[in-house]
């Protein structure tokens, strides 16, 4: 049973990270080269995330067999200073920022250290009901932020969404990905009032 418990929340104001702070950055790895970026990136002492999943591929000598794959072609999540992520980009070139228009310039996406380990601790269940979204497929605009409490995925902060019967929390990176927890059923949600 799903049950929705108000809760009062404040909204907490950050100031401008400096350039030597560690911050999440939404890269691209070309060509579906994700996997070799982060062994790249992570010889490199930088930590690396890339979202994955169970899928049913061939496999030449055992057939058909389930095959743990990125779930977002290309996508890679990489936590290091900008000047560090700057000299080793320049290193591959298959290695891109993702960028957002800011006054004239496209900056480069960087995540908010919370929002990142709540899309990660999502993500890291594996679970096959999980559904990956590009930002342009839901409109998170008329959601409400919900907090989940109980269940797995227990403290992870999201956007409580119904479609048909179903009831669903969306896990957002803004303007890079989201993850739908599809069919959510146990625990309950705190709504969060920002």
């Amino acid at each position: 049973m799903l049950n929705i418990h108000p809760m009062q929340t404040t909204v907490e104001t950050r100031p401008q990270p400096l350039a030597d702070q560690p911050m999440w950055f939404a890269m691209s790895a070309t060509f579906g080269r994700e996997l070799k970026a982060q062994a790249f990136l992570e010889s490199r002492g930088v930590r690396c995330f890339i979202p994955m999943h169970v899928q049913m591929v061939t496999d030449r000598r055992q057939g058909k067999v389930r095959k743990l794959v990125p779930a977002i072609s290309n996508l890679i999540f990489a936590y290091t200073t900008r000047q560090r992520i700057q000299s080793l980009k320049s290193l591959v070139e298959y290695l891109h920022y993702l960028t957002k228009p800011m006054g004239g310039k496209n900056v480069p996406i960087t995540i908010p250290d919370g929002q990142m380990e709540h899309f990660i601790r999502v993500c890291q269940t594996l679970n096959e009901k999980l559904v990956y979204l590009a930002p342009d497929e839901i409109n998170l605009d008329k959601g409400t932020p919900v907090r989940i409490v109980g269940s797995a995925f227990d403290g992870v902060e999201g956007t409580f969404v119904k479609i048909g019967r179903k009831k669903q929390v969306v896990v957002l990176v803004q303007g890079v990905a989201a993850v739908m927890v599809a069919e959510f059923t146990d625990g309950y949600l705190e709504v969060l009032e920002h």
